[in-house]
């Protein structure tokens, strides 16, 4: 009789990322049996230190003890707690600018916060199953993420040899954060039904605390928001201070990655059951308009197309009412003199990019830049990114060295999640896809793999190659029961046979 493995046991496996030896009932057990008291009381130990640091005006304190408690927190929920140390991330770059505005309001401004570093330092917490399962790459078949990996570090040594180390590593967390934390979900496939469901409570939640502070941050900019747009000269990027002038960036630190997380957030909306999807999307669709990121406009629209002709067509006509449910609701609201300026205005610039100063300037920079680029075989290192066009940025930090092994890796991992057709039972694995292209069309107007915006590419692509091994996995567990059955059905065949024959 199979004995179950011991809880000790089970945890030492989920933590390496093998599950070979251990039934996958048992994984499931194991996970929802780690209910998530400790996790979250956990989590609440940071929000109620949070909270008494901005509240008391100890932003100074903050500053150090935040990413501290942060990444403390992250190694608990990792070693105990995989799936909720999957949401923690999410949370944490949602959040971490909003506490920086606020921690710097109430306490003094802090210029190089280091409360920003902490998506990247709980993020690197997964470097230690790069570690474990780096010997295991043919196994687990997780080239498409060793070789941007490969390609980061690659760039960092080689930006410590001529550059300071501070804007090198500085570069190299927005960089080398999205890729570690999609190796660890990746391999962690077994997972993929709890990671499944714990992204879309996460994007649920998350998506109407940011939409709702996108759209009031548009109406009337808080005083927090303010400060930080003086001092660190931000105008050029959001526009002007006053009320409804400025392309809003919500709780994040710009608007570009946050247009970034809105488009690739209302398409995990679209994956989610019951009735609080479409009232979030309402707002959702509204903050990303006020947003007024066009290439977050361009991403939504593409990650939308990418999937939905692939779609049955009752899950096709499912969508589509719900798209028009949401139009109805968003169409009058987009009419009111308080919006309806300017969306439009920044709607005319779609039809109208030759007059657009900002395409203009990208178009400059990128023609002065593309003969170095081009001749750039080790490149200058890692450092703050600056560029829009990627492609320009990988080839001038990391040169060809980098720049072949990174792109080849992300051309497989594409082309190895669109080989496969997904399951018509699993929406989200779909609506992953359309993620990643929504931040893939991205690539020559700004960084998409980087920070937040390199989150939702990277993790999404893991979760959508999650999602195949996972059914490939649950149709030869089915085939086994099912020649299991009919091997037990010969078997009693047999045994009749053989009491009538003897008897």
């Amino acid at each position: 009789m199979h004995r179950p493995p011991q809880q000790s046991s089970i945890l030492s496996e989920l933590s390496d990322g093998a599950y070979s030896s251990v039934p996958d009932s048992a994984v499931s057990s194991w996970v929802e049996g780690q209910s998530s008291f400790s996790g979250w009381l956990a989590v609440g130990s940071l929000i109620l230190v949070t909270t008494i640091c901005i509240a008391a005006g100890a932003g100074k304190v903050l500053n150090i003890l935040f990413p501290a408690w942060s990444l403390i927190v992250g190694i608990f929920l990792y070693l105990r707690h995989p799936i909720l140390y999957n949401g923690y991330i999410w949370w944490i770059w949602f959040l971490v600018a909003l506490v920086r505005r606020l921690s710097d309001f109430k306490g003094g401004y802090t210029d190089s916060s280091p409360i920003l570093l902490s998506p990247y330092l709980v993020s690197f917490i997964s470097i230690i199953t790069v570690f474990k399962r780096l010997s295991k790459t043919r196994e687990d078949e997780s080239i498409p993420f060793i070789l941007p990996i490969f390609a980061t570090f690659y760039g960092l040594l080689i930006g410590l040899l001529s550059k300071s180390s501070f804007e090198v590593f500085r570069g190299f967390l927005d960089w080398a954060a999205p890729l570690l934390v999609a190796f660890h979900l990746f391999v962690n496939w077994r997972l993929y039904p709890h990671y499944r469901r714990n992204t879309q409570q996460v994007f649920l939640w998350g998506m109407l605390i940011m939409s709702v502070y996108a759209v009031m941050q548009f109406l009337e900019l808080p005083e927090w928001d303010l400060l930080w747009l003086k001092e660190t000269g931000m105008e050029s990027a959001t526009g002007a201070a006053e009320e409804g002038g400025v392309r809003v960036w919500g709780t994040m630190h710009s608007p570009e990655p946050f247009a970034a997380v809105l488009a690739g957030g209302l398409l995990v909306l679209l994956s989610c059951t019951g009735g609080a999807g479409i009232p979030v999307s309402v707002v959702g669709y509204l903050a990303i308009l006020v947003c007024r990121v066009r290439s977050g406009w361009i991403g939504w629209a593409a990650g939308l197309l990418s999937f939905f002709g692939s779609l049955k067509i009752t899950s096709q006509i499912r969508l589509l009412t719900i798209g028009g449910i949401l139009v109805a609701c968003v169409l009058p609201l987009m009419a009111m003199p308080d919006f309806a300026d300017k969306i439009g205005t920044r709607l005319d610039t779609l039809g109208n990019l030759e007059n657009d100063g900002s395409a203009g300037g990208r178009q400059d920079a990128f023609n002065a830049e593309i003969g170095k680029a081009l001749v750039s075989f080790i490149g200058e290192g890692l450092g703050r990114d600056s560029m829009d066009n990627t492609i320009l940025a990988m080839l001038l930090y990391i040169g060809w060295i980098g720049t072949l092994p990174y792109m080849t890796g992300l051309i497989l991992a594409v082309v190895r999640m669109f080989q496969t057709p997904t399951s018509s039972k699993d929406l989200f694995a779909t609506v992953a896809r359309g993620v990643v292209m929504s931040t893939i069309v991205r690539i020559p107007v700004n960084g998409p793999h980087l920070g937040p915006s390199g989150a939702m590419m990277w993790s999404f692509l893991a979760l959508a190659l999650a999602a195949e091994r996972y059914r490939i996995y649950e149709a030869n567990l089915r085939l086994a029961e099912e020649v299991d059955y009919l091997a037990q059905l010969e078997s009693e065949e047999k045994d009749r046979y053989l009491d009538t024959y003897l008897n």
